[in-house]
């Protein structure tokens, strides 16, 4: 059986996985999530947090090889994870995320997308140290498929991304094995733009889901389905 561990996507928390531990559990295997530094119920300051600190807390979070899971921004965040410890790493799994490329950051990498479909929904901090989005349009962004009384507990958990960890590049992808799991009706990272992060992956390591940006809320039980037949 394998290892878990759930890592979540700008703004979000721990708290967003908590329907695919549950089927993951129930299907006989170890999961769980964390919250990265200055989200959720970790208290850092958000003009303190680098990706090399999202990285760092990652893999101090790990006692046995894990497979890794990372949601939309947190591609940076597991790959950073995997170049520091690969031997802690069974496995990275990017759910709708950002797969890193050599020499760009999150934030360039979302410019390359030819639609932007996030940016009118991003309200940044008069010090830029932080952004948020507009709870107005979370729900359109994030969770057009999710029960409405879901979404909207999900909307009063969203909190400030720090900046600085989206504008750092990564300078080496690790040699570990990995998997993506497209989303086919996301409004935030455009699925077209999903498929051309992946381009000459092998087919094996490419599943899709027709689902918004959030499965972990609108479809946990294929999710977690998805997240138990991609393993190596």
């Amino acid at each position: 059986m394998a290892e878990f561990l759930l890592v979540h996507g700008s703004c979000h928390g721990a708290w967003c996985w908590a329907h695919v531990i549950a089927q993951l559990r129930a299907a006989g295997h170890g999961a769980r999530a964390i919250d990265l530094p200055s989200h959720g119920a970790d208290r850092t300051p958000p003009a303190d947090v680098t990706l090399d600190l999202y990285a760092k807390a990652i893999v101090d979070a790990i006692e046995t090889p894990v497979v890794l899971v990372g949601h939309s921004m947190a591609g940076y965040p597991i790959t950073e994870a995997a170049n520091l410890a690969p031997e802690k790493i069974a496995q990275l799994v990017y759910l709708c995320a950002y797969a890193p490329v050599i020499g760009k950051s999150t934030a360039q990498m979302r410019r390359m997308a030819d639609e932007q479909p996030l940016r009118d929904a991003i309200i940044v901090a008069q010090d830029r140290v932080t952004f948020t989005i507009d709870p107005a349009k979370a729900r359109a962004k994030f969770y057009h498929d999710v029960d409405p009384a879901r979404a909207q507990w999900a909307i009063r958990q969203l909190g400030p991304q720090p900046i600085l960890p989206q504008e750092t590049a990564v300078t080496n992808l690790p040699d570990v094995p990995r998997h993506y799991i497209r989303c086919t009706d996301d409004r935030t990272i455009p699925p077209a733009f999903q498929a051309k992060m992946t381009e000459g992956w092998p087919a094996e390591t490419v599943s899709e889901m027709a689902t918004s940006h959030s499965p972990f809320l609108s479809a946990p039980v294929e999710l977690a389905a998805q997240l138990i037949a991609a393993l190596t």
